[in-house]
Order: structure tokens, then sequence, then C-alpha cells
């Protein structure tokens, strides 16, 4: 099976970027699944009902989330009935929605689909290893092919993640720093890895955010509001093909689109 895993979405331009891009490249490369991480769906900052079912109309199957699920109140209540939301698995008990779950492609392959939250300069919530130790105990009899968004902002942090679950699961790829890292590859026991699909949102920007706010700020040390940048997009992700029988990845290749 072949996987598109979009990086962070951001705003409206991240949006725009999905819904010009992912057409083509469903048609181009066959695509089974698509996961995209939504957390900066809306306005740069939390996802809300609205924009969610944007990108799920854009062919996006799968939404994962990260430190930034809860900006918006109203996720509290949508995320908790919208199964193809996907929140971080060790916030603590009790938080809306699922932090795993198992989805079927169209040729009926099962997926299981995981999202965990890094602690390194990032909110202290429970441990991510040991939460993914947790997750596959009974996911893994489910789904051969089993998929991690490990959202986290300390590359070392993520290395060790993709070590930790290297040969237990179909792909590990970070989210969150919104810069695409180039060290794609097969982790020995088939695991897919990346450090960070990047962004899909205004690439003339800092992370998403008008570049002159960002600098301002960083020269003034003013707590100045950050705003979506407009203009020209990016679109960032990985295609990783999947053997659906093993669950072992075969391939994965960056996805660099300009407009």
């Amino acid at each position: 099976m072949r996987l598109l895993m979009i990086g962070d979405v951001v705003g409206r331009p991240g949006r725009n970027a999905v819904q010009v891009t992912l057409k083509e490249l469903k048609h181009e490369h066959e695509l089974d699944m698509v996961i995209a991480n939504g957390e900066n769906a809306a306005g740069g900052n939390g996802i809300t009902r609205e924009t969610a079912q944007e990108l799920f109309a854009a062919g996006v199957d799968i939404l994962t989330m990260g430190n930034h699920v809860w900006n918006k109140k109203e996720a509290l209540n949508y995320i908790a009935h919208e199964k193809r939301i996907v929140r971080p698995a060790n916030y603590p008990p009790g938080s809306p929605g699922t932090g795993a779950d198992i989805y079927e492609t169209k040729g009926k392959v099962k997926v299981a689909v995981i999202n965990l939250s890094g602690r390194a300069f990032m909110q202290p919530l429970d441990c991510p290893f040991r939460k993914a130790d947790e997750m596959l105990k009974f996911l893994s009899e489910k789904a051969r092919v089993v998929v991690v968004d490990f959202h986290a902002e300390a590359t070392s942090e993520k290395i060790a993640m993709g070590w930790y679950l290297a040969g237990r699961v179909s792909a590990v790829c970070g989210t969150h720093t919104h810069v695409q890292t180039a060290d794609e590859r097969i982790l020995p026991g088939g695991t897919a890895y990346i450090t960070d699909l990047g962004m899909t949102g205004p690439c003339d920007s800092v992370i998403g955010a008008k570049k002159e706010i960002v600098i301002k700020r960083f020269i003034t040390q003013l707590p100045l509001k950050f705003e979506v940048a407009t203009g020209l997009f990016q679109f960032n992700g990985v295609i990783i093909d999947i053997d659906e029988i093993t669950g072992e990845a075969v391939s994965i290749s960056r996805i660099q689109n300009y407009e």
C-alpha cells in the first residue's frame, strides 16, 4: 500500500495547498491513505469543525494533532466525536478523543494510526515511549500496518523514538518544527523514518507566521501576536510504500511542492 503523510497544515494557505496539490498527488501516485497533521489548520493555531471538514473534503483521510490541539475551544467537543481525528495519546486519562485508532483503506487494508507528543521543551505529558508500548500491545494484533506521528520539538527525542520503535511499526514521522528534514530512511526491521515532515503553508514566512512580526519580536522581545503569512505556499510530506502483508516499509520519499 502507498501512504502519504503531510507536514503541519498551517492556516488558510496550508488548507489551500492541500486543496490544490492533493488531488494531483492522489492521481499520480495512486495513494491508498492520506494522513495530515492538522493542529495548526485553523488560523495557524488549533482546529475547528469547519477547517477539519475542509481538509477531509480535499482528500485527507486522517488528521493527527499536537500541542495546539485544544487551542480552539470547540475542539474539546468536536474531537470527542470525530473518529478521523487522532490527538496525542499521552495526554492524561480523561482527555477528549482518542490517541490511536484503526482505519481501513479502500482495499480493506487495516492501518493503525498513533499520535504521540514529545516532552523535551514541551508540556510534561505522560512518557511517549511507554505510551507507545501500551498502544502497540493491542493495536499490533489488529493491524499489520502501524504509523506513528511523533509531534516533538527536540531532534534527539524524535530520533530516539525512531530507533525505539524500529522493527515494531511501519513508520515514525516527526512533526511540529515546520522545517522538513533530509534524513528520510528505512530503519532496520522495515520502519520508515523522517525527523520532520515539514510544513504545508505559506513559504515566505517564519514557520508559517508573517516574517516581519517574528523578526520584530526577536529584536524587541515584545510579546507581539503571530499572524499567518500569505502569498506563495509550500506542500511538504512523504510518500511511504508499505508491504501490507508484513507491515514493513519498502521506501520513503520526500515531497516539496511550491505554488
